[in-house]
């Protein structure tokens, strides 16, 4: 009985560690969402970088280039050249961020805010403008670095 029960398990993993597999392969978020998400990112890397909070600045530039690729790898249908444009500005708000250089940080910010709009425009979708924030809708989260 034991090597029946041993056997049809082992049948039923056989059969579904397959098919586990599979359907996490065909997840892929929503373009909108993962847009969605670097939106949120944006507005963080900006009162990061104004209040001169490197560190989180680094974390949140270093998340919007994460999904950038993200999204280029997983919708080919983006022109290439309209993602890219996006690695001039990305580079320029790191090394900003590095010399912990206010002006040039938000010169780059600026620069990967045009980059936004330019993508959103090359795929039809200028209805989508990104804009520099004026507050902040994170109420619960200080972006003053930290005392140490």
């Amino acid at each position: 009985m034991k090597y029946f029960a041993l056997t049809g398990a082992l049948f039923i993993g056989l059969i579904l560690a397959p098919l586990a597999v599979a359907q996490q392969e065909l997840y892929r978020p929503p373009l909108g969402d993962i847009m969605g998400k670097i939106q949120l990112r944006h507005i963080k890397l900006w009162f990061a970088g104004k209040l001169g909070n490197w560190e989180l600045a680094t974390y949140e530039v270093d998340e919007i280039k994460a999904s950038l690729e993200t999204a280029a790898d997983l919708y080919r249908g983006i022109p290439a050249e309209l993602v890219t444009n996006t690695a001039d500005p990305i580079h320029a708000i790191m090394a900003a961020i590095e010399a912990k250089d206010g002006a040039a940080f938000a010169k780059g910010y600026g620069d990967l805010t045009i980059a936004c709009n330019a993508c959103h425009q090359g795929i039809g979708r200028s209805f989508i403008v990104i804009q520099t924030p004026t507050a902040s809708p994170f109420t619960d989260q200080s972006f003053s670095p930290p005392k140490r």
